[in-house]
């Protein structure tokens, strides 16, 4: 039987890389999917690749309480409940030190990266099945801390927070409530990043983090994916409150 048979997902970012390539990969294991994001345009190019009757997608900004509640209810309303939460969107800001941060990129990034994941899991949580599975997209920035980046780490600091006192919440039911942790993934979030350290020379930048990770290379979007599909399926049904660490040894090294 397939992992994520008569389970349905909702993801977040479900436009972007990652969120797409999970989209499928839940898809391939039995899942009805709901994908999530701002751009309509761009949900709307995912779901017609993916080309299946068991997809479905709503436009939201996950920082705002009616729009997270009008996707939890597209969902219950499309295929009838929710046990998968893959709560994954997130974004980057810019690579500057602290005292040349702008505060209004601070501002964005903690409400998409933190405020989004906590809306999310308050709206989803009530409408969740017993025995579901909550997955919080953090990182390896949420287990160290790095130069320039330093909104970018707090809030995936704090999504490691979050998912330990919801665990707790959720315990009762049986929902499992998790954080998955990607060292860089090669996709466009990294090519942002690596011309935010080293401008006009990105390629060097991926060289340089490439070599402080033991396995010599980015994640692909597919390894992220992977791991959020051990996370969503039985397979994990006695693991919560912990950290999936998909990053080729970078945090051990």
């Amino acid at each position: 039987m397939a992992k994520l048979e008569n389970k349905v997902a909702v993801i977040t970012g479900g436009s972007g890389a990652i969120g797409s390539t999970a989209a499928k990969l839940f898809l391939a294991e039995g899942a009805k999917v709901v994908l999530v994001d701002i751009n309509e345009e761009a949900l709307s190019q995912v779901a017609s690749t993916l080309d299946s009757k068991n997809v479905s997608y709503v436009a939201a900004d996950v920082t705002k309480a009616a729009d997270v509640q009008k996707y939890v209810q597209h969902t219950v309303k499309t295929f009838g409940k929710i046990d998968v939460f893959f709560n994954n969107a997130g974004v980057e800001g810019v690579v500057k030190p602290i005292e040349e941060y702008p505060e209004e990129v601070f501002d964005k990034l903690i409400a998409v990266n933190v405020k989004g994941v906590w809306l999310g899991i308050k709206y989803v949580l009530p409408a969740m099945n017993d025995g579901g599975s909550i997955i919080n997209t953090s990182s390896v920035a949420g287990l160290a801390g790095s130069p320039a980046v330093s909104p970018y780490v707090t809030s995936k600091h704090a999504v490691i927070g979050l998912t330990r006192a919801i665990a707790l919440e959720a315990a009762p039911r049986k929902i499992r409530v998790n954080s998955i942790h990607p060292s860089p993934v090669d996709n466009r979030m990294m090519r942002s990043l690596e011309e935010g350290y080293a401008p006009g020379s990105g390629a060097e930048a991926k060289k340089n983090f490439e070599a402080g990770i033991p396995l010599n290379r980015y994640a692909t979007n597919d390894d992220i994916a992977k791991g959020a599909l051990f996370l969503a399926s039985d397979d994990s049904k006695f693991i919560t409150g912990t950290k999936l660490v998909i990053d080729g040894g970078m945090t051990m090294a």
